[in-house]
């Protein structure tokens, strides 16, 4: 079975999906005039002003842009890209940098479709993600639940295990017995997940920015203290990236497809998974597109920031030698020790703890979106939920090789599907950042620019009829709607 799903994966990763995913980037990238860009300074600026909503049971696109940032920077931000590294050389980190960079035009487009078919949980709350686009955009319900299966095995399942043992290894040079760690983790996971979304982001939205600044803060402290050898690494970096120097796992071939798939893996871009907690945020601006923004941000951050920093850290170090046999965690946490002591390994301890019980609970709730689109039924999810922390129990303890090869093997094919709905329904999204792009221009402050489903004739027939009805997210719920017995529409 294990040589089965292996075989599968490497068509999947090796021959297919990185091909599509790079020329789907390429592809968004042209048709957005280079949104990445020219709106990268707008990006920001909305994340940082998006923390409140005009509705106190609203989730705003701050707490949904940090929980799609828990999701994407867990373990392999610094196990990951330390594989990378050894595999490949230097020269992966440019290929990392250049698939997040295409990338983020990815995430945009996904992240402005998911925004635009969210569906109403009637609470003043918001779920959906590529089922629910597919469903109701393409019609092809088969589909979407093809997609909303393979996430909740790679998501709900496996990745929820494989970051519960990658805790357990962290920490078990302090005394403390991987089948304790699954439990406590079992328990803290349940106190957030329990609560819901509103939960769940409040948790991302307090944990990760201090997480990831925390992090970044030791990382420039070891660029300072390296700070006149920054032109060789750079230098180090473009040439093994293109061939020029043998370093640490060989030439351009193989620093290119390690960079690539590190960069796919760690930003998730067109993978599907991020626009699930796009979905639940009430925008600000009040435009589907807006939250598509903060989807490149995301991007950039986990990869251009979060990735690059635990790279700096190795190769200032002098840790990475070829043939060594240390890679991993192990590598990233030797060549931080190397940089600022023995207090180094505490340091990533934490971060991977940190890291990834944000990602743990991040995972989770994609899981609960798409069963709730398969089947939203209590019982149904209590089951799901129960399921959910015995994985992450298991998975301190567990031998989890097979359950990391059968994760690979669902995610390449929500990947496969949700890359491909994409380049269909992309001239959506297309024109709604052509509508948000003409309202940014026109000098509109940010408070009064808004999206009018009108002006947009198959998203009107195909979204729901209790979102986007006045020009701004929808703040009636169905239960208003049952009340005044009738259902507002556009």
């Amino acid at each position: 079975m294990n040589e089965l799903v292996t075989i599968l994966n490497d068509m999947i990763w090796g021959s297919i999906l990185i091909y599509l995913l790079l020329g789907a980037g390429i592809w968004f990238t042209v048709r957005t005039r280079f949104v990445q860009f020219r709106r990268f300074g707008f990006s920001f600026k909305t994340m940082m002003g998006s923390r409140n909503t005009s509705d106190a049971n609203q989730i705003s696109s701050f707490q949904a842009f940090c929980t799609s940032l828990a999701a994407r920077v867990g373990t392999g931000n610094l196990a990951g890209v330390a594989a990378a590294l050894y595999l490949g050389g230097p020269g992966a980190v440019f290929w990392m940098w250049l698939i997040a960079l295409l990338g983020m035009s990815t995430s945009l487009v996904e992240n402005t479709l998911a925004q635009a078919y969210k569906t109403n949980n009637g609470d003043g709350t918001f779920r959906g993600g590529p089922a629910y686009y597919i469903q109701k955009a393409l019609n092809q319900r088969w589909l979407a639940v093809l997609f909303s299966i393979s996430l909740i095995i790679a998501f709900g399942f496996a990745f929820n295990s494989v970051q519960s043992n990658s805790i357990a290894a962290a920490v078990s040079g302090y005394g403390v017995p991987p089948l304790a760690i699954g439990i406590g983790l079992a328990v803290l996971a349940g106190l957030v997940i329990f609560g819901g979304i509103r939960t769940i982001s409040k948790v991302a939205e307090a944990v990760v920015p201090f997480m990831a600044v925390a992090y970044l803060a030791v990382a420039l402290v070891v660029v300072v203290m390296n700070f006149a050898e920054l032109p060789e690494v750079f230098a180090l970096i473009f040439r093994s990236a293109f061939g020029l120097q043998e370093a640490a796992g060989g030439a351009i071939g193989v620093a290119m497809m390690q960079g690539i798939r590190r960069g796919l893996f760690s930003n998730e871009a067109g993978m599907g998974s991020g626009p699930n907690a796009a979905a639940t945020a009430t925008p600000h601006p009040h435009h589907p597109a807006a939250q598509g923004m903060l989807g490149m941000a995301g991007v950039f951050v986990d990869t251009m920031v979060i990735c690059t920093a635990t790279a700096a850290i190795i190769l200032f170090s002098g840790m990475l030698e070829a043939g060594s046999g240390v890679t991993g965690i192990q590598l990233t946490q030797a060549a931080l020790s190397a940089e600022v002591g023995s207090w180094g390994n505490h340091l990533i301890a934490l971060a991977i703890l940190l890291f990834a019980f944000t990602s743990l609970i991040a995972n989770y709730y994609y899981g609960e979106s798409n069963l709730r689109f398969i089947i939203d039924n209590k019982l149904v999810l209590l089951a799901y939920r129960v399921l959910v922390l015995t994985m992450v129990i298991w998975g301190a303890v567990g031998e989890l090789q097979l359950v990391w090869n059968f994760a690979d093997l669902a995610m390449g094919v929500m990947a496969l599907i949700n890359i491909g709905v994409i380049l269909v329904l992309g001239k959506q999204a297309f024109a709604m950042l052509r509508d948000l792009d003409e309202q940014i221009d026109s000098g509109k402050p940010m408070e009064s620019i808004s999206f009018n489903r009108n002006k947009f004739e198959f998203l009107n027939k195909t979204m729901d009829q209790d979102v986007w009805t006045d020009g701004k997210a929808a703040v009636s719920t169905r239960r208003d709607n049952a009340v005044s017995g009738s259902m507002e529409t556009a």
